[in-house]
Order: structure tokens, then sequence, then C-alpha cells
């Protein structure tokens, strides 16, 4: 799968392809070969060669940011901001963040929907947990950034999800 992520500012086009449990990530033009366990709710552990060089231990730490605007990344001790780029331009989790209007709570990044924890006509509350969404093999919980009901449920349980798919809607 191929997206572009905004990285501390700038775009970058990532591609990310499954190997007998290992990773093939390719950031730009540099390739990575990545074995990543997860060690907790939001941290990795991450073998990485690159090219035939040296593998390095790196853990990484990856924070969603309120109301699905994107997430912190902790990684050799710098934390960088990251955030889907969508096909139209704008950065996953935009529409709907803030103001009035209806919410749409998109995909971060491509993945598998785990568990749907509403419904339609449920009432949500701010920070309230709407879906959780497995992505290189860590849960994400997607929250709603404010308080109003949900209009629209537009995935199951199950299935995959590509970046930028629309998920829920609240109003």
């Amino acid at each position: 799968m191929t997206f572009d992520l905004d990285i501390a500012g700038r775009v970058r086009r990532v591609r990310v392809d499954t190997r007998d449990g290992r990773l093939e990530v390719a950031v730009d033009d540099r390739v990575f070969d990545v074995d990543p366990r997860s060690v907790g709710r939001d941290t990795l552990s991450l073998l990485v060669r690159e090219g035939g060089g040296a593998q390095r231990s790196v853990d990484a730490i990856v924070t969603p940011r309120a109301g699905g605007s994107g997430f912190d990344v902790l990684l050799d001790g710098h934390t960088m901001p990251a955030a889907l780029v969508t096909r139209f331009g704008r950065r996953a989790g935009e529409a709907g963040a803030s103001g009035s209007g209806p919410q749409q709570v998109v995909a971060p990044m491509p993945g598998k929907i785990l568990r749907l924890l509403v419904a339609p006509g449920d009432a949500v509350q701010p920070r309230q947990g709407l879906v959780v969404i497995e992505a290189m093999k860590m849960e994400n919980e997607l929250r709603a950034s404010r308080a109003g009901r949900v209009k629209a449920v537009k995935i199951a349980e199950g299935q995959s999800v590509e970046a930028g798919a629309l998920l829920v809607t609240v109003e």
C-alpha cells in the first residue's frame, strides 16, 4: 500500500509491503526492512535495516492526536508530528475536527477495522472512542472530537480500509 504522510511539515511518499511477517517500508527513495513488535498500547520495538546495512533496534511511540488530526511519533528521542494526506490534499481528520457541521472520521492509514464502538443514532461525547483500526500491527482507537450523534457508520468489523476512507459521521 502507498500513501502520503505529512511528517513534521514535509510530505513524504510511503510504501509498505508485508513479507513473511516483516515489512518493507519505502520512504521517498529510501527502503528499509522492518521487523515490528508491539510492546505496549502505543509502543513498537522495530528492528530496522536500510539496504544491506547493519540492523539496529529502534523504539517508536505513536500517540494519536485528539480529534483524529494525526499522530505524534517519538523516535530516537525526537517527537515528530505526522498526518495522513488524503487524496484531496487535506490532512486526515481536518474535516469536522472543530466548529460546527458533521465530523467525518476517516482512516488515518490503511488498515483493518477491529471493533465498532458506536452505531447510528448513538450519542457521543468528546474523545469517546468510535472505531478501533489495526494498522501496521498497532491498534488505534479513533475518537470523536466533540459531542454529537452518530449519523452514519460506513464500515463493518473485519473490513479492510484504505487511507482516507470515510468510517463514521457524527453530527
